[in-house]
């Protein structure tokens, strides 16, 4: 929900992208904009255009606005805001990307069935085999990039728009060369909100990693 700026750390600021969400969300955020001016930003895109076009609209306005540090994350909080700080300090000391893991040591996954972990956990290892690249949780969505990163990457070529997308972001920047670290967090099952998993999202997913592949 948006109203997790209120649990952010005083420096951080918020944008949230709304694709004509029916739940009233893009009137929500004007209203705490006036209760948190320069934290929270609102950008407006008409109809359902995907998650990976959100992120990635989402990374090009923080390159415009020159900020050092972009964060990636859900706001249904199964992401504890408080860990944006252990994701920073992991890039203030040497990370180019780092990662909110589910699967590294110390990371720990509350109220999520327990076909959904074996799904998550196992998509993550096929990746990693596929791939070959050391990172354990390859379908996390909490992260930190510096920017140099994102001004790297070729994000208007990045192939895939549903669950792959995170496995895609990771690898790309793994082949360019970037130090990627794990940060251990604890994920809790969203508060509000509906998951959009699927089989057929998990298809996608399984194929897009083969022919991640190719990618240069």
């Amino acid at each position: 929900m948006i109203k997790a700026v209120l649990f952010l750390p005083a420096n951080f600021e918020l944008l949230i992208v709304d694709d004509g969400s029916p739940d009233g969300t893009s009137d929500a955020v004007k209203l705490l904009q006036e209760t948190h001016p320069g934290q929270l930003h609102l950008l407006e895109r008409s109809g359902k255009l995907g998650l990976g076009t959100a992120y990635i609209t989402g990374f090009k306005w923080a390159l415009e606005k020159d900020y050092e540090y972009v964060f990636e994350m859900d706001c249904d909080f199964s992401h504890n805001p408080q860990d944006l700080l252990r994701l920073l300090a992991a890039c203030e000391k040497g990370a180019d990307l780092a990662i909110g893991s589910r699967y590294c040591k110390g990371g720990k996954i509350h109220n999520w069935p327990f076909g959904r972990i074996l799904m998550s956990y196992f998509a993550s290892v096929y990746a990693r085999m596929v791939l070959w690249f050391p990172v354990k949780d390859t379908t996390a969505g909490f992260k930190c990039y510096k920017r140099k990163v994102l001004e790297t990457i070729p994000l208007d070529k990045i192939r895939f728009m549903g669950y792959a997308f995170q496995i895609e972001m990771k690898y790309r920047a793994y082949k360019l060369g970037f130090t990627i670290v794990e940060v251990p967090i604890h994920f809790t099952d969203r508060v509000h909100g509906v998951s959009k998993m699927s089989p057929k999202i998990f298809k996608e997913a399984f194929l897009g990693v083969l022919q991640m592949r190719f990618i240069k």
